[in-house]
């Protein structure tokens, strides 16, 4: 099958996660195209049946904005020439499955052009937060309706876009995924004893440092931790809000204790190193980097919002809270850090959730059927 991927490069975890499923695509067999303004984070070099696409979107005197949406459109449209494209997968309804609707009716009004059938798979603040302002509303519901076949990371996104949108299609939940094979906790102890040089305790945050991660409160989190016992916060990712989780830092008199990692490759040695994963997110539609912790043996503390519910097991394998009660996500964290047979028991879970649920090789087959499915309809 010839697949098309268009999505984001950036660190978020539409990205990530379309770029993990075209490299896994292409693992099994089929030819995958993902077009991107840059290459993907994750973007695996030199894998048979991957191609990349560059995105260019060139300036000119008479456009105030880059006209994005249209250098997509046709890029896709010539891909699907050249490829012959089976499929279009849109990760991210804005402005991704409008460009795909676009490039769709370019080719069918093309003679001789193959027109491929588009899935949108819609990852969560494209709904939650963009979907729902007015200003996007409109055609994001359009782009929606328009594709042939939409899926959805989670039931709570399933369900965010029929109350908040009214869209009038139906919606596949496949959530993500991670390789299993690379998720699981490893043995790096100079790693561990450079960034906790005196055997503290220490507490991970992994994001985009939106307003949405409320980064703010992950520094608020970790002082009132800081307080009862010593440990270290590693923050790593890049964006925005890095800079106010550094000034809550001072403010609060712990930035000595915040190693700022930025954009990390491979985090899974962070993540090994790591003793409790902080997610206060106020709205999570899945919770990638959560499911990555869980299947590094590192339990989570997050905010009940979204799909994390679906994902975490309060209790078991990790901890939710209301999204504002920093107190209570605190003394957990204290708890997890203090009580080795706790903390023991609900990693032991975390990875057996993880990976019990969320393997690559359960779920991509999953997208498999569903392009063949889609593609029969036609």
């Amino acid at each position: 099958m010839n697949v098309g991927i268009v999505c984001y490069a950036t660190i978020g975890g539409s990205g990530i996660m379309a770029t993990e499923l075209g490299k896994a695509l292409a693992a099994r067999g089929h030819r995958v195209h993902i077009l991107s303004s840059d290459i993907p984070v994750r973007f695996g070099a030199d894998q048979p049946g991957l191609f990349f696409h560059r995105v260019e979107t060139p300036s000119y005197p008479l456009f105030r904005e880059p006209q994005y949406v249209l250098s997509l459109a046709n890029s896709i449209v010539q891909v699907s020439k050249a490829a012959r494209l089976d499929v279009v997968h849109a990760h991210y309804a804005i402005p991704h499955a409008t460009a795909a609707y676009l490039a769709r009716q370019v080719l069918a009004s093309t003679a001789g052009a193959a027109v491929p059938r588009v899935i949108t798979t819609l990852h969560g603040t494209d709904i939650t937060l963009l979907g729902n302002d007015p200003s996007y509303s409109e055609i994001v519901r359009f782009g929606i309706e328009k594709s042939d076949g939409v899926a959805a990371v989670s039931e709570s996104i399933k369900a965010d876009t029929y109350t908040k949108l009214r869209c009038d299609c139906d919606i596949r939940v496949i959530p993500n995924f991670i390789d299993c094979t690379t998720h699981v906790r490893q043995h790096v102890p100079e790693l561990r004893a450079r960034l906790a040089p005196r055997g503290e305790k220490l507490v991970i945050h992994v994001s985009n440092f939106r307003p949405v991660k409320r980064v703010d409160a992950v520094v608020e989190v970790f002082a009132r931790v800081r307080r009862a016992m010593p440990a270290r916060l590693l923050l790593v990712g890049g964006g925005p809000d890095l800079g106010v989780a550094v000034g809550t830092a001072s403010t609060l008199g712990i930035r000595d204790d915040v190693e700022v990692l930025g954009e990390q490759g491979p985090v899974i040695p962070l993540l090994s190193v790591s003793d409790v994963f902080l997610l206060p997110s106020l709205q999570e539609s899945f919770g990638l980097a959560a499911l990555e912790a869980m299947a590094c043996g590192v339990p989570v503390v997050a905010s009940k919002v979204g799909g994390l519910p679906e994902v975490i097991a309060d209790g078991v394998s990790g901890c939710l809270h209301a999204f504002d009660d920093l107190d209570g996500m605190a003394r957990s964290i204290v708890r997890l850090l203090t009580n080795r047979e706790a903390h023991d028991r609900m990693a032991s879970a975390a990875v057996r959730a993880a990976h019990g649920t969320y393997c690559e090789e359960m779920i991509v087959p999953l997208y498999e059927a569903y392009y063949d499915e889609v593609m029969a309809d036609g």
